[in-house]
């Protein structure tokens, strides 16, 4: 027997497949979403419009299309991983030429039914490339300077189109995203160590350069930073949103107000109530043991996620498994962190619980990648 059909025999076929299901995945994603539904449901004052029930159905979507996506073999979306990320790419490029502005900013494609964000898009496709690149490459050369180049032209190409959207949130992400998934790849820590002084030093840059003719961020996003530094200087203007955050994060206490009696987000105090602030209405609502109930809910997601990526033989499958975990994981972290007050405000929705259609398909799509590196992985 050959080595390839013995390999062959190791991997789940036919209706075998339904027996190696993550299911722990499934079960937390829906209890993640649902209490998503609960809060749409409550910050709408308790109608299932405008926000609960459309989310709803992107959920019903999106699990088909995870399921759909877990049942085809993990070497078909290797293979398929450049078309995937040039295809994002070329959204990128078609969002910067015609995309829909809206809120001061141009991200969406619209497509008449619904609006696509082609950003959250790419944030999933680059994860796939960089797992491809070094599946193919030989693991005795992913630090050396050239082959460390090629996946650095993957991250950056798509995050200068996203800045110039603008979109800083989603641009950090990008890069931290990609980063992780280099480190993952076994990338030399002395790379990483040269990234941290150069973005040191481009900090430096950016606040040195406003009020200059070279001004190198928006007006807007350094008062985000000056919000960051000291809400209280602007209580009523651009420290206001996180004011109310951390008030309402505050006044949930240790059982909450209750459920839809939260009064920041009832009478309108709150800033985007129903996508990156989302969480706070929660605490407010659930208070201590609402908003920790949440966070345990994600960190075992994320455990039985790198659970299924390092237990992995195949390389591409567990490095996709990782990244995507990795993914997860930043958006949790930006959203968290900007609604406590510990970062610059800025747009990052809270996966599976905010608002937001390609969020939310995007995000079901990945875990079908993660599936589909599960039930394929040789046994």
């Amino acid at each position: 027997m050959t080595y390839l059909a013995s390999n062959l025999k190791q991997v789940p076929t036919g209706l075998r497949k339904f027996l190696h299901i993550n299911w722990p995945l499934v079960v937390l994603i829906s209890a993640i979403c649902s209490m998503g539904f609960l809060m749409l449901y409550s910050v709408a004052g308790g109608s299932m419009q405008p926000w609960a029930e459309p989310q709803m159905m992107r959920f019903g979507l999106g699990i088909v299309i995870m399921f759909l996506v877990g049942f085809v073999p993990i070497w078909l979306w290797r293979n398929l991983s450049g078309a995937v990320y040039m295809a994002a790419f070329l959204m990128l490029v078609y969002v910067e030429l015609f995309g829909h502005t809206g809120m001061g900013a141009t991200r969406w494609i619209n497509l008449g039914f619904m609006m696509v964000q082609p950003s959250e898009i790419m944030k999933i496709a680059m994860i796939m490339l960089l797992a491809a690149y070094y599946d193919w490459l030989d693991v005795r050369k992913v630090s050396r300077p050239l082959w460390v180049l090629i996946p650095l032209l993957i991250i950056v190409l798509p995050t200068v189109l996203v800045l110039k959207q603008p979109d800083l949130g989603t641009s950090t992400m990008l890069i931290a995203g990609g980063g992780l998934l280099m480190f993952a790849a076994g990338v030399s820590w002395i790379y990483f160590a040269v990234v941290i002084a150069l973005v040191v030093g481009a900090v430096a840059l950016v606040l040195n350069s406003r009020g200059t003719p070279w001004q190198l961020l928006h007006d807007y996003q350094f008062r985000r930073i000056d919000t960051f530094l000291d809400p209280g200087n602007d209580p009523l203007g651009a420290g206001y949103h996180i004011t109310q955050a951390k008030i309402a994060l505050g006044s949930g206490g240790w059982a909450g107000r209750g459920f839809m009696e939260g009064t920041q987000s009832r009478l309108n105090f709150l800033p985007e109530k129903h996508t990156d602030f989302i969480f706070t209405s929660l605490a407010e609502e659930l208070g201590f043991v609402g908003g920790m109930s949440l966070l345990t809910l994600y960190a075992l997601l994320l455990f039985f996620t790198m659970s299924s990526g390092v237990t992995n033989k195949d390389r591409y499958g567990s490095l996709l498994t990782i990244g995507i975990a990795g993914t997860l994981f930043i958006y949790i972290t930006v959203n968290m962190s900007m609604v406590m007050g510990l970062a610059p405000a800025k747009g990052a929705p809270l996966p599976f619980v905010s608002y937001g259609g390609t969020v939310m398909l995007v995000l079901l799509w990945a875990y079908g990648l993660v599936q589909s590196a599960h039930i394929h992985k040789p046994r």
